[in-house]
């Protein structure tokens, strides 16, 4: 996400929070890069994948994520370690 470091960082503050305190939140940060210190990211560890996807769900959520969201970059945004993966294939293909 990029952002001016005043209200940029109130609103990924914010969703932070929101994070941090949903159910099954392991906890969340934000971060900035190292190379472009417009470049933010907010990092978050959550207990399943189930409890990701809920905690962007409900009115409070949404109006805490989605004016953030409008900042974000079009990139792959969920990370799993490898051995929670296991055969990852893309939709849509049997096998």
């Amino acid at each position: 996400m990029t952002g001016d470091p005043s209200g940029f960082r109130m609103q990924a503050g914010a969703v932070v929070q929101q994070f941090a305190s949903s159910q099954g939140s392991d906890g969340a940060e934000l971060v900035q890069n190292l190379d472009d210190p417009e470049l933010w990211a907010i990092v978050s560890r959550w207990a399943d994948v189930g409890s990701y996807r809920r905690a962007f769900n409900g009115t409070p959520a949404k109006l805490v994520l989605v004016p953030l969201l409008s900042l974000a970059i079009d990139e792959p945004s969920a990370y799993a370690m490898p051995s929670d993966v296991g055969e990852n294939r893309p939709r849509g293909t049997v096998g």
